[in-house]
């Protein structure tokens, strides 16, 4: 079998699998016989409705680690799909099917890389060690983070983490992420006074109160970011309030905000900054937060440069590091001291009807991780 059919016949199979999260339908499994054929040994960690792998080959430092999910979004109704969402189908070569490119095409060309890597490099240095779960795309409660949590609680320590989330723009490893933006969320109720519209003097119309608040919010600077993130950035996504009436002064307003920061602030200082702005304009209101990750960056290093040179050499693109976009697991591994970059296909169709990866990008894929290991893990 060629490595070009290893790693397409590999996705087809996961894909094939109903794995929308929390469900992993079998997905680790398979890729944990692959890898205990290949020398590793396989640790299986269920906690609550999650499932998560842990598999390790070699007991020595440096720790290299690929890390991503089974578990998909779901698919909607078939019929706004051109193929079933589940039936994985090669057009134009194009492979269809949900989690194809987020990320089951990236879990299937870590395991090809390393079956080939092994069999080439037997005695390599070090570890290889995945960490799979079946919660990304759910509450991110029972996966990643608390695999790390027993990690940690043993002194299990990762050096180097490819994270195969689907990075890239245009063709495999135009872009990689080398570090996230952190994330908090506010949910804040405004409380106010109800009553009839045509007695202003017996309401406290909380629409009124939180106006300028929410814009002082909107408006605010939060810091100038630095060389590796932009600017910190506040942004309202739901502002509810009313009865329904017309002729009714709500006694309440329910917003939801979330702040996407730089590491020139923290969530201390987020917290602190935005009471303030509340308090200065004597609202009565309560406030909930959710720490959903903080900031990582994983700058210039050996990790970093393994990936840009393995870029190149597999199939000619100038990689570019950034820190755009949404949060991934990254920023449960980061915290331990790893250097962690996510490195995956390109991810204009994920989370769409019709998702797809291009088969060239899971052969250039494979290629990649397996140079990255090589020129990590080998003298």
């Amino acid at each position: 079998m060629t490595n070009q059919s290893a790693v397409i016949e590999l996705t087809k199979d996961l894909i094939s699998r109903k794995s929308v999260t929390p469900l992993d339908e079998g997905c680790q499994e398979l890729m944990a016989n692959r890898l205990i054929a290949a020398g590793f040994n396989n640790e299986s960690m269920v906690f609550e409705d999650t499932t998560n792998m842990w598999a390790r080959r070699g007991t020595e430092h440096p720790v290299f680690c690929f890390a991503g999910h089974t578990d998909v979004v779901p698919a909607g109704p078939d019929s706004k799909w051109h193929t079933p969402a589940f039936e994985p189908t090669i057009k134009d070569g194009w492979l269809y099917g949900r989690g194809a490119a987020d990320m089951k095409g990236s879990l299937a060309a870590m395991i090809v890389a390393t079956e080939r890597f092994v069999k080439d490099y037997p005695d390599h240095k070090g570890s290889i060690a995945y960490l799979i779960t079946s919660d990304e795309e759910g509450p991110f409660i029972n996966g990643t983070t608390r695999v790390i949590d027993t990690l940690e609680a043993r002194n299990e320590k990762i050096d180097w983490c490819i994270v195969g989330e689907p990075s890239s723009t245009d063709k495999a490893g135009d872009i990689v992420k080398n570090g996230r933006r952190g994330s908090i969320t506010g949910d804040l109720t405004i409380h106010g006074v109800q009553g009839h519209v045509a007695y202003p003097h017996l309401v406290k119309n909380p629409i009124h109160l939180a106006t300028p608040a929410l814009t002082e919010l909107s408006t605010e600077h939060w810091d100038d970011g630095n060389q590796y993130f932009p600017p910190t950035s506040f942004q309202l996504s739901n502002v509810n309030s009313g009865t329904g009436a017309t002729n009714v002064v709500p006694g309440e307003l329910h917003a939801i905000f979330n702040l996407r920061y730089s590491t020139e602030i923290n969530d201390d200082i987020i917290i602190t900054r935005v009471t303030d702005i509340l308090d200065k304009h004597q609202l009565d209101y309560e406030l909930k937060w959710t720490f959903n990750g903080k900031p990582f960056i994983t700058g210039e290093g050996k990790l970093l440069s393994a990936v840009v040179d393995s870029v190149k050499e597999a199939n000619g693109v100038d990689c570019t590091p950034s820190t755009a976009g949404g949060t991934s697991d990254g920023r449960f591994i980061a915290p331990t001291g790893a250097q962690v970059v996510e490195l995956g296909p390109t991810n204009a169709t994920i989370h769409k009807v019709n998702e797809s990866v291009n088969c060239q990008d899971l052969e250039d894929l494979v290629e990649m991780y397996y140079l990255i290991m090589k020129k990590l893990l080998t003298d």
